[in-house]
């Protein structure tokens, strides 16, 4: 599965942005999809997953109310609506895919090439 993001930009706090990912694969329905960001001299995060057809969702306590994942399967496309954007959300936002279930980094199989996210105070 390849995975392009796109989306990122530079917002002030308070505002909001939408990131995108497309997934090159036919089979897209069969992965939960997650968003991960990687901070300057942090770890990647979890920040938000969807399951297969999108009945579930699961959000990281530093977005929830905040951020909104979703995804459209006849687009083979996962997205991850932003609002209230604070500094501290300053990122690089990755799309990843994995078959079950789960947040954690090291057990989702592929991943999108990163989009910028940059929050100004």
């Amino acid at each position: 599965v390849q995975l392009q993001a796109s989306g990122g930009g530079l917002v002030q706090a308070g505002g909001s942005l939408r990131l995108s990912c497309a997934a090159s694969e036919r089979a897209f329905s069969g992965y939960t999809m997650g968003w991960f960001r990687q901070a300057p001299g942090k770890e990647r995060e979890f920040v938000a997953a969807i399951t297969r057809i999108g009945g579930s969702t699961y959000y990281a306590d530093s977005v929830k109310g905040r951020f909104t994942i979703s995804r459209d399967n006849a687009k083979n496309s996962v997205y991850l609506q932003m609002n209230s954007l604070k500094p501290e959300d300053t990122a690089v936002y990755y799309c990843a895919a994995r078959a079950g279930w789960g947040i954690r980094a090291v057990d989702y199989d592929y991943w999108g090439q990163g989009t910028l996210v940059t929050v100004s105070s």
